[in-house]
């Protein structure tokens, strides 16, 4: 069974109508025919972890994995943090404040939920390490140790995905690709980068 024949089989064994399971998750409808009829090829893989939730099924279920081989999230520490669209991960893109959808993200510490959100990637600066469409999870706090991965406000309207290096006097902000040189702002320019919040986890599409 693929994907979407799997989604139909449990959907309806729980007796949920399309329109029911829409509202549960705020996947469209349309979205969701498309899933279970197969014209959406490509299910997008962090869709099926909210679709699972909404069924009560084990992680897992909907992509055909052996029960004994699952180890289920605890639920008690799973919250629907927003995505957000986007930050660059190369030159000269905007930040964006639209949310575009929410995540079901494992957060230790429930009292800090509020600080993580997940934010698509545009562009190919730090690949191999985060590609361009890449999500990357987010915990906002404005400072990180040298050499962390970060989210960066540049101008206080330029963001970027950058490794930091802090010396005297300057800040260093560092591709993982070598075709892109770093970025270096000295002095009074220091005060042009505000770290937005450290990169904690990152997801890649599955092609």
């Amino acid at each position: 069974m693929t994907v979407g024949e799997r989604l139909a089989y449990y959907r309806e064994k729980k007796n949920i109508s399309l329109g029911e399971l829409s509202k549960m998750t705020d996947i469209p409808k349309t979205n969701l025919q498309r899933y279970e009829k197969g014209t959406t090829k490509k299910i997008p893989i962090d869709v099926i972890p909210i679709l699972e939730k909404a069924l009560s099924l084990p992680t897992g279920t909907l992509m055909g994995w052996d029960d004994s081989t699952v180890s289920p999230l605890p639920l008690e520490n799973i919250y629907m943090r927003p995505l957000y669209d986007s930050v660059a991960a190369g030159f000269n893109a905007l930040a964006q404040n639209t949310i575009v959808g929410y995540i079901p993200t494992q957060i230790a510490s429930p009292s800090e939920q509020e600080k993580y959100i997940w934010v698509n990637v545009v562009g190919d600066s730090m690949s191999p390490m985060i590609d361009d469409g890449s999500k990357v999870l987010i915990k906002l706090q404005d400072s990180v140790d040298s050499g962390q991965i970060a989210i960066i406000l540049i101008d206080d309207e330029e963001a970027v995905v950058k490794r930091v290096v802090y010396g005297d006097n300057w800040i260093e902000l560092q591709s993982v690709n070598p075709y892109y040189p770093p970025r270096r702002f000295e002095g009074q320019d220091v005060r042009r980068v505000r770290v937005m919040g450290l990169v904690k986890e990152v997801s890649k599409t599955i092609q």
